[in-house]
């Protein structure tokens, strides 16, 4: 086996709940892993304030305005094995959790079309890794742990 590329990445995930639900969004082909569920959110650009980076993503992958942003946590995930493009990697993500409030009357809906999301819908708590799935362990971290996002 060769040697796997070490990859280190920094996001910033919204999570935004309406006190029943979780705005959850879906990779697209263009992201990785394909096909799976997480936060609405994303890499912080090199000298990006994550604060404006979790707003950036947020209104790109959902087209929602964030009243607040709230730094609450940071969850992060460490694996070695076949990663994106199929190359060996020792990847290590990085998430900062904001507990985000946002505008409103305003239906999420995809903006950047082109981008790494493809869908993006609210989910029962309880649906959660059932009526979507497969969910990135962030996903399933932040709804074992919603006590600190919604208060």
């Amino acid at each position: 086996m060769p040697e796997p590329t070490r990859t280190q990445r920094l996001g910033a995930y919204a999570v935004v709940t309406d006190g029943e639900r979780i705005l959850l969004t879906r990779i697209s082909a263009v992201g990785y892993p394909t096909g799976w569920w997480g936060l609405p959110g994303g890499g912080v650009d090199h000298g990006e304030s994550p604060n404006v980076a979790v707003r950036r993503e947020l209104y790109e992958e959902t087209g929602l305005k964030a009243l607040s942003a709230r730094l609450m946590d940071v969850h992060d995930i460490h694996i070695v094995e076949v990663g994106r493009g199929d190359m060996y990697e020792d990847y290590h993500g990085v998430h900062l959790l904001y507990a985000v409030e946002i505008e409103p009357g305003t239906e999420p809906h995809v903006v950047e079309l082109d981008g790494t999301t493809d869908d993006v819908r609210w989910v029962a708590f309880a649906d959660v890794g059932s009526a979507v799935e497969p969910v990135l362990p962030v996903v399933t971290y932040a709804v074992e742990n919603l006590g600190q996002f919604t208060s």
